[in-house]
């Protein structure tokens, strides 16, 4: 599994999660609820929080952003891209089918 995150996305995650960068962890986390498009009755959460064992990551501009190995199920066979919405100014989670 493969976390890209856009240049645009960074930007929000650095202005709505107060970023600084070098040493800070964001974690993209399964949890139950909400509207996913990959898993029935559950979604996709974020968090600032340090990881334990990481199953994937991406680090961008000193910050890594990650998923613990225990929600790799949540993303079945699928990469994530994080991009920005400019029409609803949130992020978007997509999910590309892994090759």
């Amino acid at each position: 599994m493969n976390i890209q995150i856009t240049k645009p996305a960074l930007q929000w995650f650095k202005e709505e999660l107060n970023l600084k960068g070098e040493g800070e962890f964001v974690r993209f986390f399964a949890r139950y609820g909400g509207c996913g498009s990959i898993q029935s009755g559950f979604s996709l959460g974020i968090n600032q929080e340090t990881p334990s064992v990481i199953g994937a990551k991406e680090e961008i501009d000193g910050i890594t952003f990650y998923v613990e190995e225990e929600d790799l199920w949540y993303f079945k066979g699928h990469n994530l891209k994080v991009k920005f919405s400019r029409k609803s100014e949130e992020i978007d989670f997509v999910y590309e089918v892994q090759e």
